[in-house]
């Protein structure tokens, strides 16, 4: 495998130390960063040649990332417009659709779309992933192995699926993050030393990730056994049923999909 990413970010450079862990060889990896500063660094760190601008090193891949921003995606395919043919094209850009991104490449259609999250920096993201039917299985298996370098992979059926994964997945550490947050600041009220209210919150919200994740019973079973009747943890979860809190968190979430589709449409106009 033959690997260029454009553009080198924080995305970019957690595939590119997950590949290199993996045993992808530095050699087949290119980068293509406009800024020199991020050039030197990326090459520094990880060993590969990192570039201003696609060369032929660049287009003699066989796959090639779209790791730019969303708004910086068509200035930055214009240059492989027309050049790409036989090539893999693995878009991680969050909101562009593959109809708006194979009109920027000349009609070019071996694209997969994914999303993946900000856990990837740690080896621990998960990707929802997108292939219209001229992909083939073998296409397929590659892009699973190329963002299975930083985490667990799943495939949607319909592109406009992407919108709720990001919506769930890709927005949702944030959530978690605002959860920890609100959990130890309460804690903190209550009198706690803020150092330990924040270690309380953070713990257990990974004790109970983690116990979620190797549970063979569902979330709602788990909650279940945590919460005796008349106890302390029945008095908090019956103040979020009396405030409506689950609702507020499915508008919430709706919300954010509903904004991965207006993305979409305003990217993708010309």
């Amino acid at each position: 495998m033959r690997l260029a990413f454009i553009g080198g970010g924080n995305m970019a450079s957690a595939l590119l130390g997950g590949l290199i862990a993996r045993g992808v060889k530095r050699g087949a990896l290119t980068v293509v960063e406009p800024m020199p500063a991020a050039r030197r660094r990326l090459a520094a760190r990880f060993k590969v040649r990192a570039v201003p601008a696609p060369e032929a090193r660049v287009l003699g891949a066989n796959t090639l990332v779209l790791a730019v921003k969303p708004q910086d995606m068509r200035a930055a395919v214009a240059p492989l417009a027309g050049k790409l043919a036989g090539k893999l094209v693995i878009s991680v850009a969050a909101g562009i659709r593959l109809r708006d991104l194979q009109r920027w490449l000349g009609g070019h259609a071996k694209l997969i779309r994914c999303m993946p999250n900000t856990p990837a920096l740690i080896g621990a993201g998960i990707a929802g992933l997108y292939a219209p039917p001229g992909v083939t299985a073998g296409e397929r298996r590659r892009a699973e192995r190329i963002l299975g370098a930083v985490g667990k992979v799943v495939w949607v059926k319909d592109e406009a699926l992407l919108d709720p994964v990001t919506a769930v997945s890709a927005s949702g550490p944030a959530y978690v993050f605002w959860f920890i947050e609100q959990l130890a600041g309460a804690g903190t009220e209550l009198g706690l030393p803020a150092d330990v209210a924040a270690r309380l919150a953070l713990e257990t919200v990974l004790g109970a990730a983690r116990l979620a994740a190797q549970s063979k019973e569902p979330p709602a079973v788990l909650r279940e056994r945590v919460t005796s009747r008349g106890g302390t943890t029945a008095a908090a979860l019956a103040v979020f049923d009396a405030e409506g809190l689950a609702e507020r968190f499915r508008r919430a979430v709706q919300a954010a999909s509903l904004r991965g589709t207006e993305m979409g449409e305003i990217l993708g106009r010309d």
